[in-house]
């Protein structure tokens, strides 16, 4: 049974790139696969403080707070879905201070170590982006998802997938579009399969 992640970076319990990975979450659930989701905008969690605590005497981040059971769940998961919306042509940053706290998987020295060596965590995992973009242009913002799933490969994450819409700006828009969420359910579906 695949361990699915899923992590909602929007602040609309009901905006579209939530609507769009609960669509994931629940075709991969039916899949077989098992799901946790943490709406990030309910936690109460501080970014990264550049204490470098994990890269001395700890072996994961100390800061104790509402994202360190989901820090725990990432370690064990096989796929990590990343939903969010395009703030300002970036993640949300309730998803960017997740991201930097992920800082903490990487080993003391890793830039110096081999690609396979530099992650605490075990290869092989699966990251997923869920993108929803109001504006209307596919050309624009396309960077976000190369650029993340670039530096959570150093954490393991070694299959990358995405899925993307665009002129999705009001709440209910991804809902209307049924060919956006037969894509989620369709990428729900090959990550409780497995990587191929």
């Amino acid at each position: 049974m695949r361990n699915i992640v899923c992590l909602l970076g929007s602040p609309r319990p009901k905006g579209n790139s939530a609507v769009m990975a609960q669509a994931l979450c629940r075709a991969a659930e039916e899949a077989g696969a098992a799901v946790t989701t943490f709406a990030l905008n309910r936690l109460e969690y501080r970014g990264c403080q550049g204490c470098l605590a994990c890269k001395k005497e700890a072996q994961a981040c100390v800061l104790e707070d509402g994202l360190t059971p989901v820090l725990e769940a990432v370690r064990a998961c096989d796929v990590l879905v990343l939903a969010t919306p395009v703030y300002f042509g970036e993640v949300t940053a309730q998803l960017k201070g997740f991201i930097d706290r992920t800082f903490s998987y990487l080993q003391a020295g890793y830039a110096h170590l081999p690609r396979g060596e530099r992650s605490r965590l075990a290869p092989g995992k699966t990251l997923a982006f869920v993108i929803a973009q109001g504006h209307p242009r596919e050309d624009l913002f396309t960077d976000i998802f190369p650029r993340y799933a670039y530096l959570l490969n150093w954490q393991g994450f070694t299959h990358s997938r995405l899925l993307r819409a665009c002129a999705v700006y009001h709440q209910g828009d991804a809902a209307a579009r049924p060919e956006v969420l037969e894509e989620a359910r369709a990428l729900g579906r090959e990550l409780a399969a497995g990587p191929t």
